[in-house]
C-alpha cells in the first residue's frame, strides 16, 4: 500500500493507477476493502480561526486531535463524529457521512462542512466551497463528498464550522416496560420543546436524553425530562456522563465477533425492523432517524441485506467483511452518475457496488 504524505504524491498516484482505493484510519474497514492508498499522513492542521468558528485541516487528520484543539478554545463539533478515540480521520468521517447522536439537535457532518479540497480521477486538484461559514454562492458542492464514499474524488482538505461548547450539559436515562412505550416516549420527546442535544434509544428500552445550556437554565428542563418517565429515572452529569456519551460513540455496545451497521430511518419504520431483526440487534440515536445494527459475523451478510430491502432502509456496513459496505436499499440518481462520469471518467474511484 502506498502511503501519501503530500497532495503532489496523490495526485501522481492517481494519474498513473487504474484503480484507486483509499484508507486513513482504518476504523471502517467494510468501506476501505482492498485499499492501495493510506491517507494517514495526509495529516495536520492548516487553519485555525476560532473567532471566525471555521478549521481548515488536511484529510487524514485524526478526530481526536481537532477535537483536542478545538476544546483548548471551548470550542466542538456538534455532530459527536464517531470512533474519535478509535483512531477516526475526518476525511473518512466525510467520506461515509457518519455523524453521532449530536446530529438529533445541530444536523449531521453535512451541516458542518464549508469547504473541500480533492483530487479528480483525472488526477486534478479542484477546490470548492468557502472557509466562511455565510456563504450564498450557488450549488453547495461539498456536501455532495459526504458519504459518497469517495466515488467523486479523493479529498485532501476539508474546511468546517464549530460551534462554541455549551456551559454545561445533562442527561436523564428514562427506563421504560417495554419497547412499545420507549418509542412512544421517544416520539413525544422528539416533538416536545425540551430542545433536547441527543435523543437515543438503547436494547433495554432506556432512552438517553441529553440538554445542554447554562447550569440554571438546565434544572427545570431537566426536572421536565423525569416526568416523561413512570418507572425509573437517572440523571447523569460530569465524568460519568462524559464516560457515557464516549462509550455511545465508539460503539463499546457492539459484541466481540459482531459488525457494525448505520441505516438511515424514519421512525415509522423502526417496528417493523425490530420485529425483523434478532432482539437487542438495533440502537437508535437521533430520535429515531438514524440507527445501529449490531450483526453476527456467521450470520449472512445477505440476509440483513434482504431484511434493509424489504423495509426500503438504506445501509452502510462500518466492520466487518460484506459482499459491499453498501446494503439495503439505494435509490438511483442520474444526476449523481453524470457527476461520477463528469470528474471520474476511467472509473477509478467507483466502488464494487457504488451509491448512485
Amino acid at each position: 500500500m502506498e502511503t501519501i504524505e503530500t497532495t503532489e504524491q496523490l495526485t501522481h498516484f492517481v494519474r498513473n493507477q487504474a484503480q484507486v482505493r483509499v484508507r486513513a484510519g482504518g476504523t471502517k474497514p467494510a468501506t476501505s476493502g482492498n485499499a492501495n492508498v493510506s491517507l494517514v499522513n495526509l495529516s495536520g492542521v492548516i487553519e485555525y480561526e476560532s473567532s471566525e468558528f471555521t478549521i481548515t485541516v488536511r484529510a487524514g487528520t485524526p478526530l481526536a486531535e481537532i477535537e483536542n484543539l478545538l476544546a483548548e478554545q471551548r470550542q466542538y463539533l456538534p455532530f459527536d463524529p464517531p470512533l474519535a478515540r478509535a483512531g477516526a480521520t475526518i476525511g473518512g468521517t466525510v467520506a461515509t457521512g457518519l455523524s453521532g447522536s449530536g446530529r438529533f439537535r445541530y444536523g449531521g457532518v453535512r451541516d458542518f462542512l464549508l469547504g473541500v479540497r480533492f483530487v479528480t480521477g483525472e488526477g486534478q486538484l479542484v477546490q470548492l466551497g468557502s472557509k466562511v461559514v455565510k456563504n450564498a454562492a450557488g450549488f453547495d458542492f461539498p456536501k455532495l463528498m459526504v458519504g459518497g464514499l469517495g466515488r467523486f474524488g479523493i479529498m485532501t482538505e476539508l474546511t468546517l464550522k464549530v460551534f462554541p461548547a455549551p456551559e454545561a450539559t445533562r442527561t436523564v436515562v428514562l427506563e421504560n416496560d417495554n419497547q412499545s412505550d420507549a418509542l412512544e416516549t421517544m416520539l413525544q420527546l422528539a416533538a416536545s420543546q425540551l430542545d433536547l442535544t441527543c435523543l437515543d434509544l438503547d436494547d433495554t428500552n432506556r432512552i438517553r436524553a441529553r440538554v445542554a445550556g447554562s447550569d440554571s437554565a438546565l434544572l427545570d428542563r431537566v426536572a421536565r425530562l423525569q416526568q416523561f418517565s413512570n418507572i425509573a429515572n437517572k440523571v447523569i452529569e460530569g465524568e460519568e456522563e462524559l464516560a457515557l456519551w464516549q462509550a455511545v460513540g465508539e460503539f463499546q455496545w457492539v459484541p466481540a465477533g459482531y459488525r457494525l451497521v448505520k441505516v438511515a430511518l424514519a421512525p415509522e419504520q423502526i417496528p417493523p425492523l425490530i420485529s425483523d431483526l434478532t432482539p437487542g440487534a438495533l440502537r437508535i440515536c437521533a430520535g429515531g432517524h438514524l440507527g445501529w445494527i449490531a450483526w453476527p459475523q456467521e450470520r449472512p451478510g445477505e440476509e440483513l441485506d434482504r431484511v434493509l430491502a424489504q423495509h426500503c432502509c438504506p445501509g452502510l456496513a462500518i466492520t466487518g467483511d460484506w459482499h459491499s459496505p453498501l446494503i439495503g436499499e439505494h435509490q438511483g440518481s442520474a444526476f449523481a452518475r453524470r457527476l461520477t462520469l463528469a470528474l471520474d471518467p476511467e472509473s477509478k474511484f467507483t466502488n464494487p457496488q457504488p451509491v448512485v
